[in-house]
């Protein structure tokens, strides 16, 4: 069913200019950005259908099928660009911060928080899974959805791992204790989002960050 509102009732674009011979990927990625500004408009994955991704690019819903054989393969190039828009920004702070692995570990997960900040709607549909449908019923598949956000998980291990080599982290499983640094931080980032009028200490960010990662206070 086609949703009404705001990202529904846009008007059609202009039609889109045919691209010459060994260009399709220029609309295959046309196709990517306008369902991620449809995203931003209405803050709803939903709002993402093939007939408004069209409509968004100025093309018949049909010229679609040649990238994406239904709406759900569209979500998926969504998210994997988001993720890999996440994970090139968190190594660029790593890379930024320099040396000091207690600092550099408190980087990324802060710059982690603040793309949640910055872009809730594209967080929610990257983590909330509302957009994956039933997998026999679209083209996607187990393993389609398995690696999404693994590297981002490997760029907190590694950050950790380099505090327990530096012996400022007693984590004896810093794989583990990854995993669960990452729940921390998802957690506040989700409740920063919709509890917005709670009172969090200022330090919240760091007592998490502390705790999960078994950073050794002395060393603060």
């Amino acid at each position: 069913m086609e949703r009404t509102g705001k990202a529904a009732s846009a008007p059609l674009a202009p039609a889109r200019a045919r691209n010459r011979r060994g260009e399709g990927g220029r609309l295959r990625d046309d196709i990517v950005a306008a369902a991620v500004e449809l995203l931003d408009e209405a803050g709803d994955e939903r709002a993402i259908t093939l007939r408004s991704v069209a409509r968004k690019v100025g093309i018949a819903a049909p010229s679609i099928y040649p990238h994406f054989p239904d709406q759900p393969a569209i979500m998926l190039a969504v998210v994997r660009q988001e993720f890999s828009g996440l994970e090139n920004g968190l190594r660029s702070i790593l890379d930024e911060t320099g040396d000091g692995p207690r600092r550099r570990l408190y980087a990324v997960c802060n710059a982690y928080l603040e793309f949640a900040r910055l872009h809730p709607e594209r967080y929610r549909t990257m983590f909330g899974g509302l957009w994956a449908p039933d997998l026999g019923e679209s083209s996607l598949t187990t393993q389609d959805l398995a690696r999404l956000g693994m590297e981002t998980i490997q760029i907190l291990v590694d950050a950790l791992g380099d505090c327990v080599a530096a012996g400022q982290s007693t984590s004896t499983d810093p794989s583990a204790d990854a995993v669960a640094l990452w729940l921390g931080l998802h957690g506040l980032a989700h409740q920063r989002a919709v509890t917005r009028a709670f009172p969090w200490p200022e330090d919240i960010a760091d007592r998490i960050i502390t705790t999960l990662a078994h950073l050794d206070t002395a060393d603060a």
